[in-house]
């Protein structure tokens, strides 16, 4: 039963639009009322109504550790011992920033940001201006935060509510970005042969979690990197979602390519809001102030926030049998689905596909059986699991989900599909 949940999401459609405050917790793409949810401990998560849940959402991927693991709820309470904000620098900053440059790859320099939306639209700027170019080229189906020119064909909550391309967004916007087929190489290698010299970056999740859970085909971000060094574009990956989540060095780690800009998000705020952008220095040196690139923000680097994400990369760090431990979990996950159902999994990222054949870009995402999702999502929901209430979007495991819970989980998802 919801019946406060239901009380409270009438009294919140008179004051926030739709009730919700980020669209695909309305549950328009599955129907009925979203639970309102008053706490969370290691895999579960509890709602005003009391109702129990083995959580797979994880605040949509940075609850790698579960719910209040406590490392980062330390943290944050000595951080909080101290204030919670100061527009101005803190040691915490720098130790997170020098943390994150070891551990990913491809970035020499970072700039801590607000939000995962903050990283993408600042490191385009970024790369329109380094290379003096206007275009940028994404992908149908990948979401890059509600930034205007990167609206065009995405993923998320804008396929899930079926809202247009470009409502509200000046057309000069849209105009300046190319949408190009997720896993073809042949389109960009087309698109860079007609507009090579005015392309200034490629941005890509390089593994798809906003029309579901979409791995790299063979050679594609490869052909990417190399289309982009050929031509003189950038290649920037969108890894708020993949960042530490897949692998601890991000995708770019785990597939061996090297960005020229990556963004973060998600993870490296310990669940607190937080993102990043990073890459080569020659490209960050032209951030304000130290060059003319200008991006700001008062809580840019909060010390709450900067507190949970270095404890979250610090333990991470120092215990990577977690990630091995998160693929063997996820893989049972992943099993328990039947033959005849698709199932895309990298690492602890999955999405159950409902269609038979294989999901490999927007267009065969948006074949699947959208109604027959929402039935297994309220099976799901009505006996303790909540798994993201969207065909196009990824579930995730943590490393509080034990052993017993993922059985359970995976014995009543063979419950829906055999009616036992």
């Amino acid at each position: 039963m919801t019946s406060r949940s239901k009380t409270l999401f009438d009294r919140a459609q008179k004051s926030i639009p739709g009730g919700v405050n980020s669209p695909v917790r309305a549950f328009r793409g599955v129907g009925g009322s979203p639970p309102f949810m008053v706490r969370g401990q290691g895999s579960r998560i509890w709602d005003e109504d009391g109702n129990e849940y083995i959580d797979y959402v994880c605040s949509w991927g940075p609850l790698l550790l579960g719910h209040r693991p406590p490392e980062i709820v330390e943290a944050i309470e000595r951080a909080l011992s101290t204030g919670t904000s100061f527009g101005m620098p803190t040691e915490r900053e720098v130790e997170l920033a020098e943390a994150i440059c070891d551990a990913v790859p491809s970035i020499e320099m970072v700039r801590l940001v607000n939000s995962g939306t903050e990283a993408t639209m600042s490191a385009l700027r970024l790369a329109r201006a380094f290379t003096g170019r206007d275009l940028a080229v994404k992908f149908e189906g990948c979401y890059h935060g509600h930034v205007d020119s990167l609206l065009v064909k995405a993923g998320s909550g804008v396929a899930t509510l079926g809202i247009p391309d470009t409502a509200g967004v000046p057309k000069a916007f849209a105009d300046s970005t190319i949408a190009l087929p997720y896993n073809s190489p042949q389109a960009v290698a087309d698109a860079f042969e007609r507009y090579g010299d005015q392309i200034a970056a490629v941005i890509v999740e390089p593994v798809v979690g906003n029309m579901g859970c979409v791995p790299p085909a063979s050679g594609f971000l490869e052909t990417l990197r190399e289309l982009t060094s050929s031509y003189g574009a950038l290649l920037i990956f969108d890894e708020v979602m993949t960042g530490f989540r897949v692998a601890f060095g991000g995708a770019q780690a785990l597939y061996g390519i090297r960005p020229d800009l990556t963004t973060l998000g998600k993870v490296i705020g310990g669940g607190l809001p937080v993102g990043a952008y990073g890459g080569r220095r020659d490209i960050m040196s032209m951030v304000a102030p130290a060059g003319p690139v200008y991006q700001a923000g008062t809580l840019s680097g909060n010390p709450l926030a900067v507190a949970a994400g270095l404890a979250m990369l610090r333990h991470l760090k120092a215990h990577p049998e977690i990630y091995s431990q998160l693929e063997v979990r996820t893989a049972q996950l992943a099993a328990a689905a039947p033959a005849g159902l698709t199932v895309n999994r990298v690492g602890s990222m999955l999405t159950f596909f409902f269609t038979a054949g294989p999901v490999t870009d927007w267009d065969s995402a948006e074949r699947c059986d959208r109604p027959r999702f929402a039935q297994f999502f309220h099976w799901m929901l009505d006996r303790g699991f909540y798994l993201p209430p969207s065909q196009f979007e990824a579930a995730f495991v943590s490393a509080a989900h034990s052993e017993e819970d993922i059985e359970r989980t995976a014995a009543v998802i063979r419950q829906f599909f055999t009616g036992a």
